[in-house]
């Protein structure tokens, strides 16, 4: 068996590397754009699937992010002590919390909105006009596998 240290084996040739290492970078520039407003990318996720849909359950909110309920209740459970978020049982099963934006929530959210687009746009910056959108197709069509 050969070993081969040449340029072939640069870990920027590996699909996983470069995923992992392009996810890094978006994190740490969204990060950085929703510190301001006291929450990260996780918590706009959150923010997100909360702020475009009917009122959810902790458990379809943690479904609808690809997370554990374990995360989810962490996640949660800071964003309601911010007072972004409240939950409730669900009158019509009190084994069920509903989570839902609060007035300051929804403030939150739509300032979030903006900064994460401008951080997204930025990381983008080296893309050529309608990559972006290509790329992201090709990775909804490999999560959808």
């Amino acid at each position: 068996m050969s070993t081969d240290y040449s340029a072939a084996a640069d870990p920027r040739d590996l699909l996983g590397y470069l995923l992992k290492h392009a996810t890094l970078r978006l994190t740490a520039l969204t990060d950085a754009a929703l510190e301001h407003l006291g929450i990260d990318s996780k918590d706009f996720g959150a923010l997100r699937v909360l702020a475009h849909g009917e009122p959810a359950s902790q458990l379809q909110v943690a479904q609808k992010l690809g997370v554990d309920r374990t995360t989810m209740v962490a996640l949660l459970d800071e964003l309601e002590r911010k007072g972004i978020v409240v939950r409730r049982p669900d009158p019509a099963d009190r084994r069920r919390n509903i989570v839902a934006l609060t007035d300051q929530g929804r403030r939150t959210f739509d300032a979030a909105q903006a900064a994460y687009q401008d951080a997204e746009n930025a990381f983008l910056v080296p893309v050529r006009p309608g990559a972006a959108d290509q790329l992201r197709r090709t990775l909804q069509d490999l999560l959808e596998r």
